[in-house]
């Protein structure tokens, strides 16, 4: 086999290359905070990206920006507490000294970030581009820290100027259906999943907690050595499910420790170019980071989903990457995969028979419950993480992030390695087409008659609870549908029993469906 110096030469000019990658960010709580809005941070991770590359010059050439959407821009209900940029890389531009001809601002989703890099390496291997800067952050701790201040900080930014912004993105996301169901946090979707899976690995609900603790132990020992870790406390397992003031449930089965958490200060960029252009700005072969392979899928809105305790889009989005690379499961040496939920992690792991506990790790940075869950761009963090790993172990390793949007709806996988690899075009779109081929579940807007509940979750439940769930009719159509909080019976049986698999009738009012049980409660298990 050639050496690394050989296939370095030998490689086409436009191949693209990571040589620049950053992350900065701030406590509100500790010494030298700055109460920077997510416009600072970004151009504070961009200026680390810049100089990582070991270049004075190189920000002359950077044609692109690409921008991960804030959270307060995410959906049609979101608010900007203190205000915002107009045109979020623009603003992140010119704090960085940076003047690119075009300006993106992404779609929402986890996804976004890993997408980002899959698609402006393309544009670069076909010279499209030169030098793209893709940049991402939230100030979500600082804006609630100072959202109710009388002499609160003003974010707001009237930049204007070119900017592609391509939506929300939400469209196969979150139904209206879903919405009137009571299901307008993302916590309880996920929950809805992580139940349908507990069901089908016949679990009682102590014994899948015990699960989900085990699976995020490792995950908090990564953060407590992460120096941008928002949460560096090393818990056991029993400490991430064990319910108490401090960890109450967000929506069952999740109590507070094992979900994103969202308050936090981070910033991340990633700076690519080609080979050649590299070469041109003079750039340490030593820094250059590849991405060998790479996959994008998009699964079927949940309801349509055969099992709702998997989505198959991760999962063939992971296969499509490492096919791409031409590399197996076992050849990688550092993982990151998204984490918002335990689901998210056990869906992926399920499908590519990976032990949630293997000894490689599936967290380079400590993951979204206890790094940080920086809204739509933790997976740059980890992005910037790997970059930094892969360059200390050197040629024989190789990592993988894969980045999670919606309701496990959308799944970007990227394989990197330092050894120089030619660049391999997308192959998406036959692993999209299969996913689509595959069956779908019927629907029912509105529900009458017996069902049977497939799934559930109460929402909030020490505060204000909600209780949302996913029933079958007789025929089989999958509905939505909602408990009414009188129903003591009902309500009881999901807070401390098995619904799944009970009968219910439901009753269907101006498009809401309500489900009752029939007869007496079965024991719990």
């Amino acid at each position: 086999m050639a050496s690394a110096t050989e296939q370095l030469n030998g490689l086409a000019a436009a191949t693209p290359v990571i040589i620049g990658a950053g992350q900065v960010s701030e406590r509100c709580d500790a010494r030298g905070y700055r109460a920077l809005s997510a416009v600072g941070l970004a151009s504070a991770a961009a200026s680390v990206a810049l100089s990582d590359a070991g270049l004075t010059d190189v920000a002359d050439s950077v044609d692109t920006v690409a921008a991960v959407r804030q959270f307060e821009v995410s959906t049609p209900f979101a608010v900007a507490p203190l205000g915002c940029s107009d045109n979020f890389p623009r603003s992140v531009s010119d704090r960085s000294g940076l003047q690119p001809q075009r300006a993106v601002l992404d779609v929402s989703g986890g996804q976004s970030p890993q997408k980002l890099v899959n698609e402006f390496a393309a544009e670069i291997a076909s010279g499209r581009s030169r030098t793209v800067l893709i940049v991402g952050a939230e100030a979500i701790s600082t804006v609630r820290q100072l959202a109710d201040h009388p002499d609160a900080a003003d974010f707001t930014e009237h930049r204007g100027g070119q900017l592609e912004d391509r939506g929300y993105g939400l469209e196969g996301v979150v139904s209206s259906d879903a919405l009137r169901h009571g299901l307008t946090e993302i916590a309880g979707h996920y929950a809805l999943f992580e139940h349908a899976r507990r069901a089908s690995l016949g679990l009682s609900r102590h014994a899948y907690a015990c699960e989900m603790g085990r699976l995020f132990a490792p995950f908090t020992a990564v953060a407590a050595g992460n120096p941008h870790a928002a949460a560096p406390v090393v818990r056991t397992a029993e400490e991430l499910t064990t319910v108490s003031p401090r960890n109450r449930v967000i929506a069952d089965p999740y109590p507070r420790y094992v979900v994103a958490r969202d308050q936090v200060n981070q910033a991340a960029a990633v700076l690519l170019t080609s080979v050649g252009h590299a070469r041109t700005l003079g750039v340490d072969p030593r820094r250059l980071v590849f991405l060998h392979g790479h996959c994008d899928a998009v699964d079927k809105p949940a309801l349509l989903r055969p099992d709702l305790g998997r989505s198959e889009a991760a999962v063939e989005a992971v296969r499509g990457g490492l096919d791409l690379a031409g590399l197996t499961l076992d050849e990688i040496t550092l993982f990151d995969f998204y984490s918002c939920f335990p689901i998210a992690l056990f869906n992926v792991c399920d499908g590519l028979g990976l032990d949630p506990l293997d000894p490689r790790g599936l967290t380079v940075t400590g993951g979204l419950p206890f790094f940080g869950g920086p809204g739509n761009n933790y997976s740059l963090h980890a992005i910037v993480e790997m970059v930094g790993l892969l360059r200390e172990r050197g040629m024989d390793a190789h990592g993988l992030v894969g980045a999670n949007g919606g309701v496990m709806s959308k799944y970007s996988v990227g394989v990197y390695g330092t050894f120089p690899r030619p660049w391999q075009a997308p192959r998406s779109a036959p692993v999209q087409a299969r996913l689509d081929e595959r069956p779908s579940v019927d629907t029912v807007a509105g529900a009458h008659g017996p069902a049977t509940i497939e799934t559930f979750t109460i929402i909030d439940p020490t505060r204000r609870p909600r209780a949302a769930v996913v029933a079958r009719s007789a025929s089989g159509a999958r509905f939505y549908a909602r408990v009414d909080p009188e129903d003591s019976d009902t309500m009881a049986l999901l807070c401390d029993g098995e619904p799944i698999g009970q009968s219910v009738r439901v009753t269907s009012t101006d498009g809401l469906n309500t489900v009752r049980i029939n007869g007496d409660r079965p024991p719990a298990p």
